[in-house]
C-alpha cells in the first residue's frame, strides 16, 4: 500500500496518523549551521513525548548541543520519561565491530537498561519494547546512505515492532552526509532480503533516516506505524556534511569520515569479495588490495574515467581484518568532484577491472556480493565478462521507478 506524499504531509495514514514537524531553513538556524532532529525535538521543549515513557535506538552519533549523547541530555531533563535504550549493530557506546554488539545490559553512565537490537525480528523487538515498559521508540542514528549499513534496518524493524505492539515511533532525521541528491544503483529484489537489504530500495537511496522511515511506512508497511518525524532545519540536499556545521561522529567503528561514507556505497561490495576493502586502516573503504595485485589494476581502473575520481596504485598493511600484518597492493580512490561522482558506478568498474587484471579474484563463497547487491545479476553478467556500462544499464528502469516512489517522500529541497 502506497500513502501519498499529501497525505503524509496532513498527517493521514492507513492505520495511524503520521506528521512531520519543521520546514528546513526555520527561523533559529543560524546560516550553516544545521540543526538536527533532537535538537528541533529539545527546542520545543520535548512536546511530542510529554507523558510518555521513551525508549531510544541510538548509538554514538546521536548527539545534542555541545556533542554531549542525547541519552545523557535526556536523561537529565525532568520533562522526559527515558526508560530504556536500545543499541544496533556495533552498540549502543559503538565498541563492537562489523557484525557484532556489545554485552552491556545497563547503561553505566545513566543506570537505564540496555536491550541488544541487532539480529532481534520483530517479533522479538516487540517483546523488548513490551520488557522495557516503553509506549515510544525514539530512533536517532547518523545514516550513511548506502541500502546495506544496517542502521536503516533496525529503524525499519523497530517500526514494524512498533505497529505490532502499537507503540509510537519518533524518528530523530540527520543529514545525508553526501547529500542524498541522486538515488544509484541496482533496488533490491526480495528474494535476496536480509539484514542488509529488507525491501527494494536502491542501493545508494538519497534519503536521510526519516525520509525513509516515511517510504518504509507508506510502501512497505501499509502506515500501520503511528510516525512522527522531528525535521533538520537548515538542510539542503547537496549540501557537503562539513557545511552542515554539526561534528562528525563515526557510525561505526569502520566510517571515521565523511569521506568514508561517500564512497562507501560502491567499495563496499569488496566485502564480497577475497579482496581486502581497507578495514584495520586509517582509510578504510578507500583502499582496496590483496596479495599478488599490482599497479595494472589501479592503471585500468583509472582509464575507465569514472567521474569525480582518480584511481591510484597504494601499498598497505592492515592490523586487523583480512590480509592482517600483511603487505598487500592495490588502488586509493581520491574523489576529486564530489557532485559527479557515482560511488556505485566506481564499485562496479574496480569489480570489473580486478576480476580481469588479478588472476586470484574471487567472490566469496556464500556470495555475499548477491546480497550487497540485492540479486546475483550484477555477480553473473561480471563473470560473463561484462563492462560497466552494461552492468549499470541493467538496472536502469528498476532505478527510475524507485526514483518516482521516492520522490513522493522527500522532505527537503
Amino acid at each position: 500500500m502506497s500513502l501519498s506524499r499529501r497525505g503524509l504531509l496532513a498527517g493521514v495514514g492507513a492505520a495511524g496518523a503520521v506528521s512531520t514537524v519543521g520546514t528546513a531553513g526555520a527561523a533559529g538556524a543560524a546560516p550553516g549551521r544545521v540543526r538536527t532532529g533532537f535538537e528541533r525535538l529539545a527546542g520545543s521543549g520535548y512536546a511530542s513525548l510529554a507523558g510518555r515513557r521513551v525508549g531510544v535506538v541510538t548509538n554514538p552519533t546521536g548527539t545534542g548541543p555541545g556533542a554531549r549523547h542525547v541519552v545523557d541530555l535526556m536523561h537529565a531533563d525532568p520533562r522526559v520519561d527515558l526508560v530504556a535504550v536500545f543499541g544496533p549493530e556495533h552498540g549502543f557506546r559503538g565498541t563492537a565491530q562489523a557484525g557484532g554488539s556489545e554485552a552491556v545490559r545497563r547503561d553505566p553512565a545513566t543506570g537505564l537498561p540496555v536491550y541488544d537490537t541487532y539480529g532481534s525480528d520483530g517479533r522479538a523487538l516487540a517483546a523488548a519494547f513490551e520488557a522495557a515498559g516503553v509506549d515510544t521508540v525514539v530512533f536517532d542514528i547518523q545514516d550513511v546512505g548506502a541500502r546495506f549499513y544496517t542502521y536503516v534496518w533496525t529503524m525499519y524493524d523497530c517500526m514494524a515492532a512498533a505497529a505490532r505492539a502499537g507503540k509510537r515511533v519518533v524518528v530523530l532525521d540527520r543529514p545525508h552526509p553526501a547529500g542524498g541528491v541522486r538515488a544509484l544503483g541496482p533496488v533490491l529484489d526480495r528474494a535476496y532480503a536480509s539484514f542488509v537489504g529488507r525491501e527494494p530500495v536502491a542501493l545508494a537511496h538519497g534519503m536521510t533516516a526519516g525520509e525513509l522511515a516515511l517510504l518504509f511506512n507508506g510502501e512497505f508497511l501499509g502506515g500501520a506505524v503511528r510516525l512522527r518525524v522531528e525535521r533538520l532545519a537548515g538542510w539542503r540536499r547537496g549540501m557537503d556534511f562539513a557545511a552542515t556545521g554539526l561534528p562528525w561522529v563515526p557510525p561505526s567503528p569502520n566510517m571515521p569520515t565523511p569521506d568514508t561514507a561517500l564512497v562507501y556505497p560502491g567499495t563496499c561490495l569488496f566485502e564480497g569479495t577475497n579482496l581486502s576493502e581497507g578495514r584495520g586502516t586509517t582509510r578504510p573503504f578507500e583502499l582496496l588490495g590483496a596479495e599478488g595485485i599490482d599497479r595494472r589494476w589501479a592503471e585500468a581502473a583509472d582509464a575507465l574515467g569514472l567521474p569525480g575520481v582518480w584511481v591510484r596504485e597504494a601499498w598497505f598493511a592492515p592490523v586487523f581484518s583480512k590480509f592482517q600484518g600483511r603487505t598487500v597492493g592495490g588502488v586509493r580512490l581520491l574523489v576529486h568532484d564530489r557532485e559527479v561522482f557515482d560511488p556505485v558506478r566506481t564499485g562496479i568498474g574496480l569489480l570489473v577491472t580486478a576480476r580481469r587484471v588479478w588472476s586470484g579474484f574471487a567472490w566469496r563463497p556464500d556470495h555475499w556480493i548477491d546480497r550487497l547487491t540485492g540479486s546475483d545479476r550484477v555477480r553473473t553478467l561480471i563473470d560473463a565478462g561484462a563492462g560497466v556500462d552494461e552492468v549499470t544499464a541493467s538496472w536502469e528502469a528498476e532505478l527510475e521507478r524507485f526514483r518516482g516512489v521516492r520522490e513522493e517522500y522527500l522532505l527537503y529541497g
